[in-house]
């Protein structure tokens, strides 16, 4: 018999539940989530039962299963330890013509109750047909960190402009074209975060429009440092439903590779001295292209605001009144950092972190050395492989001992990752016999020594990348 998930209403109707066991429990827990009332049969129940039996409409009889148990019920779960009373009670209901389920005894089902992800008024159900139902949980869990709380908001949306919808659209293919651009749009994406006000705004702007009278959105998204592990859920998201990419060098062609794949795809990478496409005209072409009506992702390595350009690029959308987003990353500085086993603040080495740029808009490295000279701090350096003799060379004439620990991570969290640790005395010979590759992020502070301790990330080795170079003894 081929068994198949159902999804009943239940609220107000009387269920069966025969057992009182942890198993039973939680199909209470699911039948009172869906409004049922509840009879519950067995000599012994679960210590949880009296905390779901206090919030109300749960009947307890405290005995064995009897026949008139069926009586008046809607469906019926069979959780009990023995066997053959689960398959009377599966054969008396099946008589009755009262859907019922049996724990972990598929044969005696008339129906299974799969694993439900419940965003009201969006339900997600997972089933394995029975066959598994911690895998069928496995599985629950993990669409759960991919569907956010707020579809259920999104639903709720949907259903108070269904009926203005179908007045402005008599047409089913043109209903279904702008509920597509709806749901995969600004107005999504208004609900996602929170801004519920801002997308009724944003639907009645798209209500009014005509198909060519509509603005497109310009989605700047961080990409982290490489591990494609450590996108947020929203970069994913915008990601997947973008028309078209506009990426950077920095960003990993493993991330790269999770965009929709019907997207077009705009390279504008820049290296030193070497720029696919000026900065102005990436301001100019995410403006143009949003005009066009297009979903535009602008995918930067790391995060945008931290030495991304990320102002710059928005500052120019915000002057033409086109819709953005910004969506964070995680920055080089902590990706890099905890895959190397070093922890940019502690207690006993480093109570406060810098950030700075190994260079600067006009190719120079003029910074603040007096202040990035100070005691128990950590220095992180971006973009600073080209300029660090003149690094090294500014910190120990402004005070940092030769001996201060540095690190440098050439593409951190990915599984190229290599880390050269040295002192300010000692690292130009490093890796002058050895030369890093861009990108590289740079770490000066006490806390480099605690690599030999807190070192967790192995990435796999090979003839091309070479060993890491020895690691610090700890002071």
């Amino acid at each position: 018999m081929e068994l198949l998930p159902i999804f009943l209403d239940v609220r107000n109707k009387p269920c069966l539940v025969v057992g009182g066991g942890e198993t039973a429990i939680r199909k209470i827990v699911s039948l009172r989530r869906a409004g049922a009332s509840v009879r519950v049969v067995a000599p012994r129940l679960h210590e949880r039962f009296d905390e779901l039996a206090s919030a109300g409409d749960i009947e307890h009889r405290q005995r064995l299963f009897e026949d008139d148990d069926l009586h008046g019920v809607a469906l019926a779960i069979a959780a009990t330890d023995d066997r053959a009373v689960n398959q009377r009670i599966s054969r008396i209901a099946k008589a009755r013509g009262i859907p019922v389920n049996v724990v972990d005894q598929p044969d005696e089902c008339s129906f299974i109750m799969p694993s439900v992800i419940d965003r009201s008024p969006v339900l997600v159900a997972v089933s394995t047909s029975a066959t598994s139902p911690v895998l069928a949980r496995l599985l629950r869990s993990r669409l759960e960190s991919l569907i956010p709380t707020g579809y259920g908001r999104l639903g709720a949306l949907c259903a108070r402009y269904r009926d203005t919808v179908k007045a402005r659209f008599a047409d089913r293919r043109d209903r279904r074209r702008f509920w597509d651009r709806v749901l995969q749009g600004s107005v999504a994406e208004w609900v996602f975060s929170g801004n519920l006000d801002e997308a009724d705004a944003a639907m009645e702007r798209e209500l009014a429009a005509e198909p060519d009278e509509c603005m497109g959105e310009v989605y700047l998204v961080g990409a982290g440092p490489g591990d494609p592990d450590l996108l947020t859920f929203r970069a994913l998201r915008l990601m997947q439903q973008a028309d078209v990419v506009v990426y950077d060098r920095l960003v990993a062609k493993a991330i790269l590779d999770m965009v929709r794949r019907d997207a077009k795809r705009v390279y504008v990478g820049k290296e030193r001295n070497n720029h696919a496409m000026r900065q102005e005209e990436i301001n100019r072409l995410l403006a143009d292209l949003a005009k066009a009506g297009h979903r535009v992702v602008r995918l930067k390595g790391g995060d945008p605001f931290i030495f991304g350009r990320g102002g710059e690029e928005i500052d120019t959308l915000a002057e033409q009144r086109i819709p953005f987003q910004v969506v964070p990353g995680i920055t080089a500085a902590s990706g890099c950092a905890t895959y190397s086993g070093i922890p940019l603040t502690h207690r006993d080495y480093a109570q406060s972190v810098t950030f700075v740029t190994g260079h600067l808009k006009d190719g120079t490295i003029d910074l603040n050395w007096e202040q990035l000279a100070q005691a128990n701090q950590t220095v992180v350096f971006y973009m600073g492989l080209v300029g660090l003799p003149v690094i090294v060379e500014k910190l120990m004439a402004s005070g940092v001992s030769s001996d201060m620990p540095i690190a440098l991570v050439q593409q951190g969290t990915t599984q190229k990752q290599r880390v050269y640790t040295g002192t300010l005395a000692n690292i130009l010979d490093i890796v002058e016999r050895d030369p890093p590759k861009p990108p590289t992020l740079i770490m000066v502070g006490e806390v480099v020594r605690l690599r030999e301790k807190l070192s967790w990330f192995r990435a796999p080795r090979n003839s091309e990348q070479g060993a890491t170079t020895p690691i610090l003894p700890a002071s």
